[in-house]
């Protein structure tokens, strides 16, 4: 994509339609990861093409996986205090984070395949993806990634209700819990 948070759209919905399997915070967050790559290939004026390694999916599922064991040992407590702000209920899991920086990483490099033809997701093959599917616009593609966005937001709307309703049982059931509680 032009820029990074085009790729917020899909990867959130993903990530928030599938939270029960997926570290939401990772597998977003594996967009801005493996695109520091285009960042470093451009401040240091290292010319054509801008995504290389890590946009083919043997470098972007390794570049996740790393990204997703470091969040763990290094992240989870921020993480999970993000996702408390936001009310979207978080349980952190090292296989769950390498997975899901893993998976956000492959996306990542596929829908960028679309757009752009200078990636080789199937590196060593140097068949670019955009090639193939040069008849959608990329405007499209942008439009489509735009309307992910939308679709993020009633999903958020439903996980911030679903944190509040488990909250609201879950203090019912302290409180009933309690000495001399009322049965």
């Amino acid at each position: 994509m032009p820029f990074t948070p085009y790729h917020f759209g899909p990867s959130g919905f993903i990530a928030l339609a599938l939270r029960r399997w997926i570290d939401v915070p990772v597998f977003v967050l594996a967009n801005v990861v493996v695109d520091i790559e285009v960042l470093v290939v451009g401040f240091l004026h290292l010319g054509y093409p801008i995504h290389r390694y890590c946009h083919t999916l043997a470098g972007g599922v390794a570049v996740g996986a790393i990204w997703g064991a470091a969040a763990y040992f290094i992240l989870w407590r921020p993480l999970q205090h993000l996702m408390t702000l936001l009310r979207i209920r978080y349980k952190p899991g090292l296989v769950k984070m390498i997975v899901s920086g893993s998976l956000g990483a492959a996306f990542h490099v596929l829908i960028d395949s679309l757009y752009h033809s200078d990636v080789r997701a199937f590196w060593p093959s140097k068949t670019s993806l955009r090639r193939l599917t040069c008849y959608i616009k990329q405007e499209s593609i942008e439009t489509i990634c735009l309307y992910f966005l939308l679709a993020v937001a009633v999903l958020y709307v439903h996980a911030v209700i679903s944190y509040r309703k488990n909250a609201r049982i879950e203090s019912t059931k302290k409180a009933n819990s309690l000495p001399g509680a009322q049965k």
